[in-house]
Formats: C-alpha cells, structure tokens, sequence
C-alpha cells in the first residue's frame, strides 16, 4: 500500500491509500478513518460504499462522517466505486463504466477483466483493512444511491459477514428502473436469471434470514418514483417476514445535504449492531 495523504480529524486519522488490486487488476485507492480509540484497542469497521460518479473524498468531505465514528468508536472504510485507470474499460455516460461499477462482478467483455468490485469490496478490501489496520472482524457495510444497491445486496448475500446494513436513497430493485437495466445489460449481459443475484429486492423475497436493515429516503429525492422505489423493498420484507426500517422524509433531495443530515442516526444503527452501545 502506498499512504496518499494523513489528516487528523476529531481526534482520530482520515487517511488515504492506494494498492495493486489482484481482484481488479488496476491501482485501487480507499480511505480509512481510525477513530481516537483505534490508538489503544481495535475496533470494529463500518464501511462505505458511494453512488454514481463519487470517488473516496465525496463522502469523506461531504458526509461530516468522522465526527461521530470518533463519537461512537469505530472505523469507517470508504472504497472508489469502480476501477479506474489507462486502459480500463470505460463510456461517455456517468452512470456505466468508470465511477459506476455497481459493486458487481461483470462477465461480459470488455468489463470483466477489470469491474470485479463485488469481490473486491467483500473479499479483498476486508482482508487488507483487517491485515494492516487495528481493526476487528466485526463489519457493518452502508451506502448511498448506487452504493446502497451495492450495501443491501452485498448484506443480503452475506448476512454472516456482515453485523447490519443501511442506506441512503438506495437503488433496491436495479433489475427494474433504468439505470440498474443499463448496468446489468452491459456488464452481465442479457440473462435476468444473472441479475437477480445482484438485485436485492429478489435476493430478499428468497432470503430465510436477513442482518438489521435501514433505509432513509428524501421525498423531494428527483430519482425517487423512477429510480429508487424503496417501498418495493419494504413491501418484499414484510411479505417474507423479514424487518426493514424504511423512513422517508419531507424535503430532503438525493444529495450530500441529506446524507450528512442522517449519517450519525446510521452510524448509531451501526453502532448498536456491531456491540459499541
């Protein structure tokens, strides 16, 4: 790993790294951020998964994150949203190929030599995290708009992994509005069957059991009715006799302004499943 940049922050350190990932093949970068405890014992780790066209620093600059990490004591891990780099596979629109990996594992050409972001946000990016920083292997994941799709289904898949799950204006039924169709077509082709193991509205329906899950929704959120559709979700768990908390809120948009206005109630939620409170 090579350290990019350390910065202290509410007693604790937000750094930056960049590595050779084995699972994508390109320069990976992520942020951590030890809160003031990771000083004299591990801690548990919540990480962050982003949306459509963010990097590491959207939510690191923008979320106000660290303040309550340092508050409740944990880490947060906060990965790129796809690889990136010369070479790499990309399109002239925001919402395919570099910024949008969709925390899957493309098998269709050109994207599947590179976009392996779901084994490189559960597998890889963990074993570094636990090797190299004093963490545990208590993990709790989280994430906004396409990060949120990639939080829900990664939980659902691995609710063995995973403490809990929350989200931010998630994209929960990618099989069935627009942006989760373009994605899926190009990177797994044209078989639904392969979409819906990434898709967590029907990964859940067929779920036997599911870690704590939360989700915060922005009724003033412009992708909300055809994009989002979190009471698809909702509806799904409570015929399977599963318990989601879905809130929704008057006013609030789908951008950062709303994520920084809910982050402490998430990482609270966290907080709580991973055994801080």
């Amino acid at each position: 790993m090579k350290q990019l940049s350390r910065t202290k922050s509410f007693g604790g350190w937000h750094e930056r790294y960049s590595h050779q990932s084995q699972t994508t093949k390109t320069e990976m970068t992520f942020a951590v951020y030890l809160p003031p405890q990771a000083g004299y014992q591990k801690v548990p780790v919540l990480y962050f998964l982003s949306g459509l066209t963010c990097t590491d620093e959207n939510f690191s600059t923008k979320a106000g994150a660290q303040q309550y990490a340092a508050k409740y004591g944990l880490a947060l891990v906060i990965p790129d949203t796809s690889p990136r780099g010369e070479g790499v596979p990309d399109d002239e629109a925001y919402d395919l190929g570099q910024g949008a990996g969709f925390y899957l594992n493309a098998t269709q050409s050109p994207w599947d030599k590179n976009y392996r972001m779901y084994d490189y946000v559960v597998d890889e990016l963990p074993a570094l995290i636990e090797a190299n920083f004093p963490v545990t292997d208590k993990r709790s994941v989280f994430g906004h708009s396409m990060g949120g799709h990639g939080a829900l289904q990664i939980a659902l898949k691995n609710p063995d992994r995973y403490a809990s799950v929350s989200a931010f204006a998630p994209i929960v039924n990618p099989s069935a509005v627009p942006w989760g169709q373009k994605a899926f077509r190009a990177y797994l082709g044209e078989d639904q069957t392969a979409w819906a193991a990434y898709d967590s509205t029907k990964l859940l329906s067929q779920a036997e059991k599911a870690v704590p899950i939360l989700i915060d929704q922005g009724l003033a959120d412009t992708f909300y009715s055809e994009q989002l559709q979190p009471e698809i979700f909702a509806a799904t768990a409570k015929a399977n006799g599963i318990d989601v908390t879905l809130d929704l809120h008057d006013g609030y948009d789908h951008s950062y302004y709303f994520i920084a206005s809910f982050v402490e109630k998430h990482i609270a939620f966290h907080a709580q499943h991973l055994g801080l409170l």
